[in-house]
């Protein structure tokens, strides 16, 4: 058991979830050091004695992480491991009163937008003068930029208006100002990111001005690629494809999440748009940007999914050979529109269709790769593991999308540089390659 301490907390940070809760801690620990404060994120062994966990809350699996997580870390201030044990985020938001009532232990539980509050318990302060100069977390050449909070739509399976509320912009200067201050830091990646992009601007601007924010971060210096997350399909502005094509610091790369393509189904899902809508804007997309990476996202068993639909659903994916694909099953969420119907999908069915689907993508995405075997490609070195260079094309996102390969021995590249290399070999989901020098 640890002694009480004296000295300045040492705080450890965990975050659960998405790329956007990784911002939100990377803004937490930026103020936590402005604040004077020795702050680690998520490190193993670390003899921090306070911990905040920022949690996710949006699906089944993802809920049973953060309690799972916030649970470990109650055990460990009962045998008096930590001292002070903080949760936020969106299962904090959403279930606030609920968890106070099960995990005793945590001294607090806060909201997503409740930082400020969050800081004042630790006796910090709020340092508006930090905005814009985000440390971040992840590799030193790659970072999210995250352009609004919230969102407005009304799927019916999403719970993220809940948890994060309406949409809210941020104004075109605050973006360029913090993009610059990354730039400087050595960032040459930016990843733009919001619950839906194309929404951008309505709000501040009573227009869309996603195009005005992607040609201002472009005329940053030092950022080569800016690659577009969370694109929403009804009404998608097509002049963001203008921009993508016009300047080449916007990757031929595009996050659309589609959801799925049976119209009884996207109906259900309240997602305003059609099959015959989604495969004209797939084909006007294609058209002005020719050779663009489409990475998008669907979800199966929602309540009232048929095997029709589904099937309907499987043709789809074969006929537009999408580049990337993700795949997510139901969950029936309190307070969201679908919770009124049933959930009739029995969870190993659920399973079944997300296996199937990513079979089908499997095949699809093997085809693609064996087409680029000799081909040359603009190549970022992410890290070295093993006997292996590992880096990422233009149609390659962190985290989710494949990896370029190349041998050590035969070739040596700067981590966080940019590479030609000519594909030599191919799999599913990774490709193979040497230094063209």
């Amino acid at each position: 058991m640890k002694a009480r301490s004296f000295r300045k907390d040492k705080i450890n940070v965990i975050t659960l979830g998405c790329s956007k809760n990784l911002v939100d801690s990377e803004n937490l620990i930026t103020q936590l050091r402005g604040n004077d404060f020795d702050v680690t994120h998520e490190q193993d062994g670390s003899d921090a004695n306070v911990v905040i966990i920022n949690t996710c809350g949006f699906i089944d699996l993802a809920k049973q992480e953060s309690i799972d997580t916030i649970v470990t870390y109650a055990g460990e201030k009962r045998t008096g491991n930590i001292e002070k044990l903080y949760v936020t985020g969106c299962l904090s938001q959403r279930y606030k009163d609920d968890l106070e009532q099960e995990i005793p232990e945590v001294d607090a539980f806060f909201g997503t937008l409740e930082m400020p509050a969050l800081l004042a318990r630790l006796e910090a302060d709020y340092k508006y003068e930090l905005l814009g100069e985000r440390q971040i977390t992840t590799l030193p050449h790659y970072a999210y930029l995250k352009i609004s909070e919230g969102c407005n739509r009304t799927c019916s399976f999403c719970a993220i208006p809940l948890m994060r509320g309406k949409h809210v912009s941020r104004p075109v200067e605050e973006l360029v100002m913090e993009a610059r201050n990354l730039a400087r830091r050595g960032v040459k990646e930016l990843l733009l990111i919001a619950q839906e992009l194309t929404y951008y601007g309505l709000d501040l601007y009573k227009n869309r001005e996603l195009p005005r924010l992607l040609h201002a971060l472009a005329d940053v210096e030092g950022i080569e690629w800016i690659r577009l997350h969370y694109a929403y399909p009804s009404k998608f502005p097509l002049e963001i494809l203008d921009v993508m094509a016009e300047r080449p610091e916007i990757c031929n790369y595009l996050d659309i999440p589609l959801q799925h393509a049976s119209d009884p189904v996207l109906e259900a899902m309240r997602r305003q748009i059609t099959r015959a809508e989604t495969e004209d804007l797939i084909a006007r997309i294609r058209e002005k940007v020719p050779g663009i990476a489409l990475r998008t996202t669907f979800l199966v068993g929602h309540p009232g999914e048929t095997e029709t639909d589904f099937n309907h659903l499987l043709d789809f994916v074969k006929a537009q050979q999408f580049e990337r694909v993700g795949v997510f099953q139901y969950s029936h969420e309190e307070s969201t529109r679908a919770y009124d119907m049933a959930d009739d999908i029995p969870a190993e069915e659920k399973a079944l269709r997300a296996s199937s689907l990513m079979e089908v993508q499997e095949e699809i995405s093997i085809r693609k790769n064996e087409a680029k075997i000799g081909g040359i490609y603009k190549t970022i070195f992410d890290r070295k593991e093993g006997k292996y260079f590992i880096g990422r094309t233009e149609a390659d996102s962190p985290e989710v999308d494949n990896e370029v390969l190349v041998p050590a021995k035969n070739s040596y590249v700067r981590l966080g540089d940019f590479a030609s290399v000519r594909i030599t070999g191919a799999e599913a989901f990774d490709l193979y390659g040497e230094v063209v020098v």
